[in-house]
This record gives C-alpha cells, sequence and structure tokens, in this order.
C-alpha cells in the first residue's frame, strides 16, 4: 500500500509540474500584420492590387499571394506554377519562400500562388517592394515587381 501510494503521489506531482511549465511557457512568435497589400507589376500576367498573408510558426513560415488583378491567360493544374518569392528584408538578407502550390485555375482566373515556406529570423521585417515573384508557367518565367512599398507596412517576423 505504501509503494502504491508513492506511485500515486509522484503522478500528481509530475502533472503539477508540467501543468506549471506550460501556464509559464514562452507565447509562440507572430508575424504582424498577417495581410498586406501590394501593387505588382507582372508583365502579360497583368498587374495590379495583390494581398499577401503571412503566417508563422517558430522560424518557419508562410506567404500566400492572391490577386484578381493579375491573371492567368491559360488554364493551370493545381501545383502546376514554380514560384520563388523574395522578400526585401530590412534587417539583413533577402529571404526567400518557394514552393509548387497552387489551385486549378481557369483561363483568365484570378492568381493564387502558396502558402510558399520559408525561414525566417525574430525581428526579420519584410517587404514584397525591392523584392520579386518569379512563376515558372509552361517553361516561361513570368517576374512581377512593385514600385512601392506595401501596406500598411513590412511583416515583421
Amino acid at each position: 500500500m505504501p509503494m502504491k501510494r508513492i506511485a500515486t503521489g509522484a503522478a500528481l506531482a509530475a502533472g503539477a509540474l508540467a501543468a506549471t511549465a506550460l501556464a509559464f511557457a514562452p507565447t509562440a512568435a507572430a508575424v504582424t500584420p498577417t495581410t498586406a497589400t501590394v501593387t505588382a507589376s507582372c508583365g502579360i500576367f497583368g498587374g495590379g492590387s495583390a494581398t499577401l498573408t503571412a503566417t508563422q510558426s517558430g522560424t518557419n513560415a508562410t506567404l500566400t499571394l492572391t490577386s484578381s488583378a493579375i491573371t492567368t491567360p491559360l488554364a493551370l493544374s493545381a501545383n502546376s506554377i514554380s514560384s520563388t518569392l523574395t522578400m526585401a528584408n530590412s534587417t539583413g538578407a533577402s529571404r526567400v519562400f518557394s514552393g509548387t502550390v497552387n489551385p486549378a485555375m481557369a483561363a483568365g482566373s484570378a492568381v493564387t500562388v502558396g502558402p510558399l515556406p520559408g525561414t525566417v529570423a525574430s525581428g526579420d521585417s519584410l517587404d514584397f517592394h525591392g523584392g520579386s515573384l518569379k512563376m515558372v508557367i509552361f517553361g516561361i518565367t513570368v517576374t512581377c515587381t512593385s514600385s512601392a512599398a506595401q501596406s500598411p507596412g513590412p511583416f515583421v517576423f
């Protein structure tokens, strides 16, 4: 019986310690803002307003670009655009987000690429202005750039 009490006491103590550690654990880092508007020029794909959406989990981040002003001239199947989004970083080296993630799109549809994964560091301040989005579609490279800073401001990680 004493052994059972010791085991029960040890289990309760371990549970209390785990709950206390969880209560005092640091909160996860979060990017701010989570969305920003940019004006992009993408050659034959057009140009205009686009929305960038950012997420963060530790040093891992994703960016998604969506725009009804930038359209696809041809129908595209899901995951057929190879995208590289380079973001200017005011605190150091540019950050690159890349992948082949996109929904299926009919000809003339709004373009969406992402979420594109990348790595960030605490304090990174990323802006599409000074960076670019390169999309390779059917072997043709389309490059989007911006002539103004994103609004409301850079993504701060």
